[in-house]
């Protein structure tokens, strides 16, 4: 790796173990790049011009298997009757009797060949019958192209005119009272609002767990763990069933194939409810776990009556909906499907997005991964400074990926007397790196305004004092 003297950006093989990589003068600061560090090719035209070839063209992704009967005796026509999967028949001809053949008389191999040839079209020649004993006519390729040709035709017409499409002009006005018809009672009506708290560290859990509401001296309904160190939720599970507070464990919001021990790992735990963040959890709890309560976090992207219907029809037992609802939005879908089935996040740091790169390996240590890297997550805090200065913290999950946060809290504070209004009990802060006592300030504001002893507008004034960026409305204030 090195600058090249006289401009311009390339990579020379040079053996199968070296290659020399070169850069435009000041493009990069080879000093800041160590010795072993891991060079990504993010960019190659051969691979490039090949990809952009495979989709440039038109292709069909699945072909129709056709069935071909020949019919051909000597001194009399040529007829082939050909046939798809969804029984459609075509029957084609050649009205002149058929010559003796000479030398290459119309067996299946020479059939395949010429009729066969089904490139441009929707099928494929799967089977042909008739032929099983060669015929001893001669049949000119020329018309053999041609009664393809036919037949490909007849048929395509009988496939587009036999499927008419219906359309309904109050299908989603159906859909919608289907809905409201199978899951008003899915759901009862709470009376007693409830909060639940996110914590990511065990003297967050341990300050909620100790908390009581200055409202009505209540705990919060549940405590949900978000630990980027999974051994610590034996411990955590244990103390909060101790508290006599129900427990939830937040799963990775990326599971690959090979990653499902992550996911056994909570059952392990035996927490009472399990937070789900993709559908390989859902499908994983379903099939191992159908006692256990799921409640289907944001990232789901749950933002119409119908994408709730769907998961509340795999039993999950509250469901949050998508951070990308306007307050409009969220009404709207407020009045088409039962409100006590939702949980509602009132405070939390938007996670701005989320990344396979570990940058504590890769940054803090010498190594690359988690086999290697000495875990310096464990002992280090990092943000991602802006050009506006602003700080957004950076925390690493199990699976060694880390998420950035918003530095500025969220909070929905304005919006709980509506929400209340419209029918939610469920309301969720989550908590991001505070401390037990900033946990139990945040956890005493919010009880009073969903309370109604305090109301929003004065909780989201306090809030902005108290976080050291403030706070914002998000897009419930848009």
């Amino acid at each position: 790796m090195r600058e090249a003297a006289s401009g311009g950006t390339g990579a020379s093989k040079e053996s199968r173990q070296l290659l020399h990589i070169t850069f435009d003068r000041g493009s990069v600061n080879l000093d800041s790049i160590s010795v072993g560090a891991i060079v990504w090719k993010t960019d190659d035209p051969t691979v490039r011009q090949k990809l952009e070839s495979s989709y440039g063209r038109d292709q069909i992704a699945r072909r129709i298997p056709i069935h071909a009967q020949v019919i051909a005796p000597v001194g009399e026509w040529l007829e082939i009757m050909v046939s798809d999967e969804d029984s459609h028949n075509v029957r084609v001809s050649w009205d002149q009797p058929l010559a003796e053949a000479q030398k290459h008389p119309l067996t299946i191999g020479s059939f395949r060949e010429q009729f066969g040839r089904l490139g441009d079209t929707p099928f494929e020649l799967e089977e042909v019958r008739g032929l099983e004993t060669p015929s001893c006519a001669m049949v000119p390729k020329s018309v053999l192209n041609d009664l393809r040709r036919q037949a490909v035709q007849q048929l395509i017409a009988l496939r587009n005119g036999s499927a008419p499409i219906i359309v309904e002009n109050d299908a989603l006005q159906h859909l919608r009272q289907e809905i409201a018809n199978n899951f008003a009672s899915t759901f009862p009506s709470v009376d007693q609002s409830q909060l639940h708290v996110l914590v990511r560290s065990l003297d967050q859990l341990r300050a909620a767990l100790a908390w009581r509401s200055p409202a009505d001296d209540t705990s919060p309904a549940t405590v949900y763990c978000d630990f980027e160190d999974v051994r610590k939720y034996k411990q955590a599970v244990a103390e909060a069933k101790a508290a006599g507070i129900s427990i939830g464990l937040a799963t990775v919001r990326i599971i690959k194939p090979s990653e499902e021990g992550l996911l056994r790992q909570l059952l392990d735990c035996q927490p009472d409810l399990l937070l789900i963040r993709n559908l390989a959890g859902l499908a994983f709890f379903s099939a191992n776990a159908p006692h256990m309560l799921l409640v289907a976090d944001y990232s789901l992207n749950i933002a119409n009556e119908v994408t709730a219907r769907i998961f509340a029809g795999h039993g999950v037992r509250r469901i949050v909906p998508s951070y990308d609802l306007s307050w409009s939005q969220l009404s709207a879908l407020l009045g088409r499907f039962p409100p006590a089935a939702f949980e509602a996040v009132i405070h939390q740091h938007m996670p701005m997005f989320h990344m396979e790169h570990c940058v504590f390996a890769h940054m803090l240590s010498d190594g690359t991964d988690y086999r290697t890297c000495g875990r310096p997550c464990d002992a280090h805090q990092v943000d991602l400074r802006d050009r506006a200065g602003a700080a957004h913290p950076l925390i690493p999950d199990v699976g060694c990926r880390n998420t950035v946060f918003n530095a500025a809290a969220q909070s929905a504070a304005e919006f709980v007397p509506r929400m209340k209004e419209l029918g939610i009990r469920h309301f969720r802060i989550e908590l991001l790196r505070e401390s037990a006592g900033q946990t139990v300030d945040v956890l005493n504001h919010y009880a009073k305004v969903i309370a109604g002893q305090e109301d929003g507008r004065t909780t989201w004034r306090r809030l902005r004092v108290l976080n050291q960026l403030g706070v914002t409305r998000g897009t419930l204030g848009e």
